[in-house]
């Protein structure tokens, strides 16, 4: 009896609070991996995403249909080439101006969409006079692509399509670099590196500060992850990016290389964005050092400034360019 009593108390003693520690600690490692995984599936894998509109019809009551309707006939020409990193095959529409000119604008779109969803503003630019570029982002549209780059690889791509666009041109070209979302994201941090003394100013609408503000973001706004757990997800997340996707998360910051710009950029956003919060361009237009405007539009979601407020829209876009682009 009493070798039996001194078993069970062995037992007792061999057990400690900290193997108990070491297994909810390795419960919770192994959960938020499986947690980063997913979400990184989700915001860098290219395909269907349930909180985008990926509708491609067209209606008489959309304030922008002839626009719309005008990019869908209009004739284009398809261009191609290497992505700058990773040897990818890009496509982009080339739409050439009624007029001879030096004119020129490459557009950059948002987040799963492609050039066809930016046919308003091709209208736009091409009605002003324009030349008009526009590429599928990697992973986009016709474009070849493993991963999202949210900006960060685009930048030079985006640099290489310039150049493109300076050879066909000539070397009296004017560009400007323009972009909605993602695609305003891509034109910032594009602004941040050596660029052709042809790139005379940059347009961004409705573009994030960064990717690790704009991830956490989401992570609250559309799935209600408490802070205290986005911190070591989107951690995580960063680590798999930089092993499939060839960077880290913080380092895709439109404000880091705004620092770097001595441009001109005209800074857009809607007042009521809750997509890329509001308050995200205030920090964007203090950062860079070029000459700047900003204009936030009474009433506009996300991506819908010159939507609901078509004219104003025009006519901010043509008063800033006017000053640089002649």
């Amino acid at each position: 009896m009493g070798l039996i009593n001194l078993k069970v108390k062995d037992k007792k003693k061999s057990w400690h609070p900290w193997r108990w520690l070491t297994g909810v600690v390795a419960v919770l490692v192994i959960a938020i991996f499986a947690a980063s995984c997913y979400f990184f599936s989700v915001a860098m894998v290219p395909g269907h995403k349930n909180f985008i509109n990926n509708s491609t019809k067209i209606t008489k009551s959309d304030p922008l249909y002839d626009q719309k309707m005008w990019f869908k006939r209009a004739k284009k020409q398809q261009w191609t080439m290497q992505s700058a990193t990773d040897n990818y095959r890009l496509v982009a529409d080339y739409i050439p101006a009624a007029h001879s000119t030096t004119k020129n604008v490459v557009i950059a779109h948002g987040f799963m969409g492609n050039k066809e969803k930016m046919g308003e503003y091709a209208a736009l630019f091409h009605q002003m006079g324009y030349n008009v570029l526009m590429p599928d982002a990697r992973a986009h549209g016709q474009s070849q692509g493993k991963y999202i780059g949210y900006g960060w690889p685009e930048r030079y791509d985006i640099r290489k399509w310039t150049n493109k666009l300076i050879q066909h041109n000539g070397k009296d070209s004017q560009i400007v670099i323009f972009g909605v979302s993602m695609g305003g994201a891509t034109t910032m941090m594009t602004s941040g590196i050596k660029l052709p003394s042809q790139v005379k100013a940059f347009v961004e609408d409705c573009g994030y500060t960064s990717l690790n503000d704009e991830l956490n973001y989401e992570a609250g706004n559309l799935y209600h992850i408490p802070k205290f757990l986005r911190v070591p997800l989107i951690s995580t997340m960063s680590l798999i990016n930089r092993v499939q996707n060839g960077f880290f998360i913080r380092n895709a910051s439109s404000i880091d290389m705004l620092q770097h710009n001595h441009r001109p950029m005209l800074f857009i956003h809607g007042a009521n964005d809750n997509f890329v919060p509001t308050k995200m361009v205030y920090r964007n237009y203090q950062a860079t050092n070029g000459k700047k405007e900003l204009w936030v539009v009474p009433g506009a979601a996300h991506a819908k400034s010159y939507a609901t407020h078509p004219v104003q829209y025009q006519r901010h876009l043509a008063n800033f360019l006017n000053q640089y682009i002649k």
